[in-house]
């Protein structure tokens, strides 16, 4: 695939809606942790006309090539890191944000492509890994870890209720190789399975672990919300599972309300969904939830 077709194949999410909480305007510096293929930071540039201020992160090896192409004649900051480490390093830089911009979960070339692993329907390695340089993959998790380990996985990262049953068949079936072996072991836990597909949790649950999602999200709030974004700056974070909703929810709502040292005012009090004309045009835009907020003097 050509490097324009594939970031012109992922479809950003809720672009409408990120333009209008963030409100970009010229000279706003602008930090998007999970740049991707450049969706929403093209629209968003195009606003601030502030490249030589906007740094964009992907941990994502062929993100990052993508991102070096499609801004190659602007002088954007690049860098190829996990956003808790690369937020970690701007805050030792002591750098501060108009806008910070969160799109978490996977990208669509990453579910299109068979080889990375992610997609139910296309069969391909038990991979899952985000950043194809790191060595755990889905296949060592499945393949090696303890049942008990693998009910916690299940339990924790996908709120499966059947995870004892899957991680049960999983053990008693390695070694696993490929999506569409553990897809069709899932749905044995789940006879005639409704319209979603029984794995769906399990794939999500595994994607988690696999790239530690959870965690760098917990670590990375409050380095967002209190040190890199700057005063009056807004910020916004788009979740695909309630696990993550649950978190940004929780950080925001500690730093807003009624009270003399709120630091945050928020501009969404209840998770914002595309309209459905997006819905329609952009299934991955079902999953999404969009929080915002605004940053106090």
């Amino acid at each position: 695939m050509h490097q324009k077709d594939q970031y012109q194949e992922h479809v950003p999410v809720l672009m409408k809606q990120v333009l209008t909480y963030l409100d970009p305007r010229e000279g706003d510096r602008y930090l998007d942790l999970t740049a991707g293929y450049g969706g929403h930071a093209t629209k968003i540039l195009e606003r601030t006309k502030n490249p030589k201020n906007t740094c964009l992160v992907d941990r994502d090896p062929a993100a990052i090539k993508s991102l070096t192409a499609r801004f190659a004649e602007k002088d954007v900051q690049i860098i190829q890191k996990d956003f808790y480490t690369a937020s970690q390093k701007l805050v030792q830089e002591g750098q501060k944000f108009n806008l910070i911009l969160a799109d978490l979960g996977v990208s669509s070339p990453h579910l299109n492509q068979a080889s990375r692993g992610f997609s139910i329907q296309k069969d391909g390695p038990l991979d899952m890994r985000m950043d194809t340089t790191q060595e755990l993959t889905a296949a060592e998790v499945l393949n090696t870890y303890a049942e008990a380990e693998l009910v916690k996985i299940l339990q924790e990262y996908g709120e499966e209720p059947k995870a004892r049953q899957i991680a049960s068949l999983i053990v008693n079936n390695r070694p696993l190789e490929t999506t569409e072996q553990l897809a069709t072991l899932v749905a044995k836990a789940w006879p005639g399975h409704s319209r979603v597909h029984p794995a769906t949790r399990t794939f999500q649950a595994l994607r988690v672990a696999v790239n530690n999602e959870l965690d760098l999200l917990r670590l990375s709030l409050p380095l967002w919300l209190d040190e890199l974004l700057a005063p009056q700056g807004r910020i916004a974070i788009i979740s695909f599972h309630s696990l993550e909703d649950r978190l940004v929810k929780q950080a925001l709502q500690e730093r807003a309300g009624d009270r003399y040292d709120a630091s945050l005012t928020l501009l969404t009090k209840h998770p914002v969904s595309g309209d459905q004309d997006e819905l329609v045009s952009n299934p991955r835009a079902r999953s999404a939830k969009l929080r915002a907020a605004v940053k106090q003097k």
